[in-house]
């Protein structure tokens, strides 16, 4: 409890940090209050080794292609025993040099760039952005860096006013809109929370910053209390630097547990004897975009029998192990081979990495701990524990994360082209700008496939979003068509979806979210400890998806509608007919032109025609009298 006292005294702000950009050094930290390593003094340049990223975090790269630029980005625990994420707000400017009424002797460019960071530990990312973002605008007016009081007393102010604050209600989520995520992913937003339910691997790209954390951030709102309690382990990874040759330390993800690496082909050849409902196949290559990048393989790194060895126990899944009872067999008939982890095939597959399994057991154990405050449904979900990786903006220097053996998955931020275009590495590549969802394997594309109910659910959210705009001045004030609205409808949802998954008999309420999909996730991390422990609140949900029902011409329609909207195949179609379309307008106008042009004509020559001949006769003049009796 004395920990959690001090905490108290101290405020939920643990640092204001400055860094600069140096024209020989680079991304260094100028200035923290308190000082970062308590030892030194306010102007250290020097880190603990577990934020060794970021300046580069704080001051993101191209940074110097914007005026300002917010970022959102977490931090590891300085040491494991606190075992809570530090989340950070970085508010980037940059102004001419010229204007500065100080100018020291490192300023050499023509532009001063530097970023002023707040590292709390409670997540209120649009709260804390508001306040940094006044200071920042005065510490920069002053035209003189080395002005640092404004700076100490926004740590005290943030300290006096965030103390003693709980994460609830809208201050948890000022900044964060559904409503304009929705406007601009429309149903695809629905895919988006499936994939990050299943524990996928995750990247989301796009510039600026904020607008990509923006765009992350509000996707894990929709999670019922995770923005609040779920993110408390999200950070836990080790720099590179640090993490020894030795595998021994390697054990962030160990415990007592094995992880399973499973490819998305096993659950599907395990769940293909069950019968989906009819026409959604049609609808299977919607929305995502597929990325051929050879075939897929099986990660196979090393299994160790002993549960006492800190290193991460891996083995390779069999298919059987989907089936009840069927894990039993997993070891057995399998010779698996010793190695290194760092000999794993540099350009595996597709390999999808789900969660931690019993050695040999193919039930769930009981009572297993999320670590998490949950409430009393058992949500927030467990998706961020045991290596699973909530990392809003990630800096190049982090790019190793992303192929790291003690890293099971991700839910990503990048600005660098780099990490689009390594697509081995992701399961998932999120295109914001283009609200694109670009996925490598197959059949983790047709576990995604949204089935007729949830197609339902997605026209229901999007018609709300779209059609309440009447009044300009109070546009997503309201309750339906609102945030809050939206995330209830989500909430409503998850809610729907794990009492139905406790229903095992009932065929038809697990195929209106897909048969496929509910497989994949019962076998990920955070459904395995969700189901092994009780939540009696949860008898007061009926099962069943919250749109289940008939189908009607009208979901025929809809499941049309999304097949050539929003498959490659339908966007290519619907252009060819627009084009065709257009040439045939243009061609019509044009023949219309000219065939309407001739028919004006002939009819103007027959109408003077016609007039000509109602005329009556005129007599010739006395000059034309004579011409004519001059002629022979």
């Amino acid at each position: 409890m004395e920990p959690h006292d001090k905490d108290e005294v101290k405020g939920p702000v643990l640092h204001i940090v400055v860094v600069g950009f140096h024209h020989k050094k680079g991304c260094q930290v100028e200035f923290s209050y308190p000082p970062l390593i308590p030892a030194e003094g306010h102007d250290s340049n020097n880190l603990p080794e577990e934020w060794k990223y970021l300046p580069f975090l704080a001051l993101p790269d191209g940074a110097h292609n914007y005026q300002e630029d917010t970022v959102y980005f977490h931090l590891p625990p300085l040491n494991l025993s606190d075992n809570k994420c530090v989340y950070a707000v970085s508010c980037y400017r940059q102004i001419e040099a010229k204007t500065l009424k100080v100018r020291q002797a490192d300023v050499t460019r023509e532009t001063v760039q530097k970023s002023v960071c707040v590292l709390s530990q409670v997540p209120l990312y649009g709260l804390l952005q508001a306040k940094l973002q006044l200071i920042t605008h005065a510490y920069f007016e002053e035209k003189d860096f080395s002005q640092i009081s404004i700076l100490k007393e926004l740590y005290e102010h943030m300290n006096g006013s965030l103390r003693g604050s709980t994460l609830e209600g809208s201050q948890v989520y000022l900044g964060l809109s559904p409503r304009d995520l929705i406007l601009h992913f429309r149903h695809k937003v629905l895919i988006l929370f499936k994939l990050i339910l299943l524990e996928k691997k995750v990247l989301f790209y796009v510039s600026p910053v904020n607008r990509l954390v923006g765009a992350l951030m509000t996707v894990l709102s929709l999670f019922p209390g995770m923005i609040e309690h779920g993110l408390a382990e999200s950070s836990h990874y080790r720099p590179k630097s640090s993490v020894s040759e030795d595998l021994s330390l390697v054990d962030c993800v160990s415990c007592a547990e094995e992880f399973v690496s499973v490819s998305v082909t096993d659950i599907a050849n395990a769940t293909m004897e069950l019968v989906g409902e009819p026409g959604e196949g049609l609808a299977q290559q919607d929305d995502l975009t597929l990325a051929q990048d050879g075939d897929n393989h099986h990660l196979k790194p090393p299994s160790h029998a002993s549960p006492d060895s800190s290193e991460s126990d891996w083995e390779t899944l069999d298919p059987s192990v989907l089936e009840e009872g069927g894990s039993k067999d997993t070891a057995n008939g399998r010779e698996v081979r010793p190695e290194h982890p760092e000999t794993f095939d540099p350009e595996p597959g597709i390999p999808i990495t789900v969660q931690p399994q019993s050695a040999g057991q193919g039930a769930v154990a009981q009572g297993l701990v999320s670590g998490l405050e949950e409430d009393q449904y058992g949500l927030p979900l467990a998706i961020f524990t045991k290596g699973y990786l909530c990392l809003p903006y990630m800096a190049l220097q982090q790019h190793h994360l992303l192929s790291d053996v003690t890293v099971r998955g991700f839910v990503a931020g990048a600005t660098n082209i780099l990490f689009r275009q390594q697509r081995h590495l992701s399961d998932a590549v999120v295109d914001v700008e283009e609200a694109r969802i670009s996925i490598q394997d197959p059949e983790l594309r047709k576990l995604l496939s949204l089935t007729t109910a949830d197609l339902r659910f997605a026209d229901y959210l999007v018609k709300h979003v779209t059609e309440n705009r009447e009044d300009v001045f109070l546009d997503g004030t309201g309750w339906e068509g609102g945030d809050e609205w939206i995330r209830a409808q989500f909430g409503l949802y998850v809610h729907s979806l794990l009492s139905s998954a406790l229903q095992e008999d009932n065929e038809r309420w697990l195929a209106d979210y897909g048969i496929p999909f509910i497989s994949a996730w019962k076998i990920s991390h955070n459904y395995r400890v969700w189901y092994s422990n009780k939540h009696p609140a949860m008898a007061e949900i009926t099962p069943g998806h919250p749109f289940q029902g008939q189908y009607s011409v009208a979901d025929v329609k809809l499941r049309l509608s999304h097949s050539v909207q929003n498959s490659e195949r339908g966007k290519k179609i619907g252009n060819a007919v627009i084009t065709t379309s257009r040439s045939v307008v243009q061609t019509g106008k044009a023949v219309g032109q000219s065939v309407g042009g001739a028919l004006t004509s002939a009819k103007f020559a027959m109408s003077s025609w016609f007039s000509t001949l109602a005329q009556p006769p005129v007599s010739a003049s006395p000059v034309e009298s004579n011409l004519s009796e001059d002629k022979p």
